[in-house]
């Protein structure tokens, strides 16, 4: 019998970026803009920071790519980032929200990957 290939996991974060539903943020907001984890995968797609960047960040309860402007790195934003707001476990502060919630299932499947997926803070 021929096993299906499991997908390479940048497959997967793709897979999951297509299909996570998008809405408006409140302009100016970076409520939900604390630090998070991400896979090494997603991480490496990040410019670097230094260590004092971090440190920074860290002492303030931030993400060192926010910026005066907002998220620097927002198209590789990791998948933690686009959560946010489009699900009930992941409010957005603002009460932003897509039209329908991301999908229970996909949302599980998310969870489950960073789940058993290397994660580092970013």
């Amino acid at each position: 019998m021929k096993r299906t290939p499991v997908p390479k996991k940048s497959q997967k974060i793709r897979f999951f970026r297509n299909h996570i539903p998008a809405f408006a943020c409140v302009a100016g907001c970076h409520d939900c803009c604390g630090p998070v984890t991400a896979s090494s995968e997603e991480a490496a797609r990040l410019p670097e920071k230094s260590e004092q960047e971090h440190e920074a960040a860290l002492e303030t309860l931030s993400c060192p790519y926010l910026g005066a402007n907002g998220c620097q790195v927002y198209a590789e934003r990791p998948l933690i980032c686009r959560l946010f707001g489009t699900t009930p476990r992941l409010p957005c502060p603002q009460e932003k929200r897509p039209a329908e919630w991301i999908d229970a299932e996909l949302e599980r499947e998310i969870q489950l990957f960073m789940a058993v997926t290397r994660q580092v803070l970013i």
